[in-house]
């Protein structure tokens, strides 16, 4: 059995006369608060970083590190659905538009992505292959989700400078009970997604704060 992701999946696709493999993956479907990110990376099979694997299974030090290493040795590209956009669209949608727009903004279009899911985006503008746990298995993926993720990262850090006391800067915007206290306390800020129930809710009742 495999330790981590390999390049079997990109190899698979070059053999079919694909030349540039994209892995795209999102991050940020379950937080009540800030966009979805997603990200598209292609690869350069000669110089492949050392150590890819599920962003999820490495530590916060080994993907800063391997944030930098693949922006230096891959192309990048890296787009977000607006919570906005999340409101109105739904969840799935808005990840799927923010890997589409991944995918676009990739200086030369891939011949082929590899997405992480069982879904393929409806607008994506290449050929796709849905990958369940595609993370775990495609090191392309595994890049992605790995530059997603510190991506959004950064910005809730960010965000939670401008609005303090929800913890965002630990807990990513995800519903922890320190975040869902704060919810009732201090109120539900611009930057949450008023589509998602736990803010729902407290909208209903009233409290509410501006920016």
């Amino acid at each position: 059995m495999s330790n981590g992701p390999d390049f079997s999946l990109e190899l698979a696709a070059q053999a079919q006369g694909h030349t540039r493999i994209a892995g795209v993956d999102e991050v940020g479907r379950g937080p009540l608060a800030g966009p979805v990110t997603a990200a598209a990376v292609v690869l350069d099979p000669a110089r492949i970083p050392e150590g890819l694997n599920d962003s999820k299974r490495l530590s916060a030090k080994r993907r800063e590190a391997l944030f930098d290493v693949i922006m230096d040795m891959a192309e990048v590209s890296i787009a977000h659905a607006s919570v906005e956009e999340i409101d109105a669209l739904n969840i799935l949608r808005a990840s799927h538009l923010a890997m589409e727009r991944a995918v676009a903004g990739l200086t030369t279009p891939p011949d082929m992505a590899l997405i992480d899911g069982n879904l393929i985006p409806r607008n994506l503008s290449v050929p796709a292959q849905a990958v369940i746990r595609g993370d775990a298995l495609s090191v392309s993926i595994s890049a992605a989700s790995i530059m997603a993720k510190i991506t959004r990262d950064r910005i809730m850090w960010d965000l939670a400078q401008q609005f303090p006391g929800y913890g965002w800067e630990s807990n990513a915007g995800y519903p922890s009970k320190s975040h869902k206290e704060a919810l009732q306390n201090l109120g539900v800020t611009p930057h949450h997604r008023r589509s998602f129930k736990p803010v729902h809710n407290i909208l209903y009742q009233g409290k509410s704060v501006s920016n």
